[in-house]
């Protein structure tokens, strides 16, 4: 069983990452993608662990249903859509931007008062017809403008300062902070600044698959329950249309996912069973695939994680090679390679 007590911060040194994906062209391995992987049981325990998982690393934006956590906690009284956007790294379709425009309309504030960066819809599609239209970069269309607004819906309701909610000294960042060493059982071993321009807070991947567990089999009607019920039934405000993490809690009953920015993969289970996952080089070819072979190892039937088994490698237009987890991580193997 999980312990109520935080552990000491993770080691901040060169991660000791393992081979975790090979790409295969034509029977040749062509390249390696490295990485770490933690599977955890239902009781807590590390069922499978490849790398490193101990070091201090930074989950990106696979942070976030913790960082929701914290504000429901606080007194984020969303739920549903608007609560999932709370958690999301969105793909800035019109429905992510209207979700984003209520939560400032119900905390009595604008877009002007978005700390976040400006930048384009992150789906490429939607990106694409946003510069055909002749728009410019916006911090609503930011993936996190979500996060952003309901932070700064929750510095309302506290009546806290609004201009500096994103100083890792406000009473925001570090009600956030103790959520996430609460949830993670670990203290932050540093903290620097995320893309969007919020704090960021450094554990280990042990750690973030840990507070996934905790999450998910949280109490009905907790702040995590209610923040793990948002993201799941609404997966695609908590990401975008064509998402691969969407379609993976689609997929697999009662999943709870989150991906990050730099190859990160956070994935848990009702009963507690998590995977996390860090591709050392960033590269969403390996992250899909590894963690569907790391879920694969939780005990989720392989035949429910086929279509994430990873892109084909094409030549001449045809499917020649595939990214393959390593035979390590899943000797069976999810997608035959040529």
């Amino acid at each position: 069983m999980y312990s109520s007590s935080v552990a000491d911060a993770p080691l901040i040194r060169e991660p000791l990452h393992a081979p975790v994906a090979h790409l295969v062209r034509g029977g040749v391995v062509e390249g390696i993608h490295y990485g770490s992987v933690v599977v955890l049981d239902t009781d807590g325990g590390v069922r499978f662990q490849l790398g490193d998982v101990e070091a201090a690393f930074y989950p990106r934006s696979a942070l976030k249903p913790l960082q929701a956590v914290a504000m429901v906690r606080a007194g984020l009284p969303l739920d549903g859509e608007l609560l999932s956007l709370a958690a999301a790294s969105h793909s800035g379709e019109e429905r992510h931007l209207a979700g984003s425009r209520r939560i400032l309309e119900l905390a009595g504030l604008s877009e002007a008062d978005l700390r976040n960066v400006r930048d384009l819809p992150f789906d490429p599609v939607v990106r694409d017809d946003w510069i055909r239209a002749g728009r410019l970069p916006s911090r609503l269309a930011q993936n996190c403008s979500g996060k952003h607004a309901a932070m700064l819906y929750v510095c309302e309701l506290n009546g806290w300062s609004l201009d500096d909610y994103l100083d890792p000294g406000h009473p925001l960042q570090q009600a956030i902070a103790e959520i996430v060493e609460d949830l993670t059982g670990q203290r932050i071993a540093r903290v620097t600044v995320d893309g969007c321009g919020a704090p960021l807070f450094s554990v280990s991947l042990h750690g973030l698959a840990r507070a996934a567990a905790r999450i998910t089999t949280a109490a009905p009607g907790t702040p995590e329950a209610r923040v793990a019920d948002a993201m799941r039934e609404h997966a695609e405000m908590a990401s975008g249309s064509g998402r691969d993490v969407a379609a993976l809690m689609r997929a697999v009953p009662g999943l709870l996912a989150k991906d990050g920015f730099e190859g990160v993969q956070v994935a848990a289970l009702p009963d507690g069973r998590a995977v996390a996952v860090k591709i050392a080089d960033g590269a969403n070819r390996a992250r899909v695939p590894v963690a569907a072979a790391a879920l694969a190892r939780a005990g989720v039937d392989p035949a429910a994680l086929t279509e994430f088994a990873g892109e084909p490698l094409l030549g001449g237009g045809e499917a020649v090679g595939c990214v393959r987890p390593v035979r390590a991580l899943d000797p069976v193997t999810l997608s035959a390679c040529a």
